[in-house]
């Protein structure tokens, strides 16, 4: 998979220790996550959104789930809405739809990561398919992608 080996290169050349991981083939977070027995705090799902003309990543935890008023707030903008697979299908060439991993400056896109992440340490998100994940340090994510921090869910 190429999503993949490009971010197993930018990972091992940013010297962050990472664990790929494969599972059977799972379409939601929480599916995820049960295959690869975490708890979905753990897991990091990736929700892509279109504010006015711009689709923008929001990384948030498997047991959460978006409150488009509050990012309504942050983006300090009119209209808010989940992109759909047709819009944003276009802009990860490299990836199964809905199996984007959490990098959004991969695809020259913003990205704001949820607080509820930081419940903790550990994250594991999708690299490009729906059987393959990674698991990584919360604090290495932050480091290397730099999202805009911010609170912007509910839990489920």
């Amino acid at each position: 998979m190429v999503v993949y080996k490009k971010l197993k290169e930018f990972l091992t050349k940013s010297r962050v220790k990472f664990e790929a991981l494969r599972h059977k083939e799972a379409f939601t977070a929480q599916e995820v996550a049960a295959a690869q027995h975490v708890p979905g705090d753990e897991m990091a799902k990736v929700v892509i959104v279109k504010a006015g003309s711009k689709m923008g990543m929001l990384v948030l935890s498997a047991t959460h789930k978006v409150d488009f008023k509050k990012v309504k707030q942050i983006l300090g903008t009119g209209e808010v809405r989940l992109a759909t697979e047709n819009e944003f299908k276009n802009a990860f060439p490299d990836c199964e739809v809905g199996a984007m991993p959490p990098f959004g400056s991969f695809y020259n896109m913003p990205v704001l990561a949820d607080r509820s992440l930081g419940k903790s340490k550990e994250i594991i998100f999708r690299a490009g398919s729906h059987k393959d994940t990674v698991r990584m340090k919360l604090e290495d994510y932050a480091k290397l992608e730099k999202p805009v921090i911010v609170e912007f869910s509910t839990h489920l």
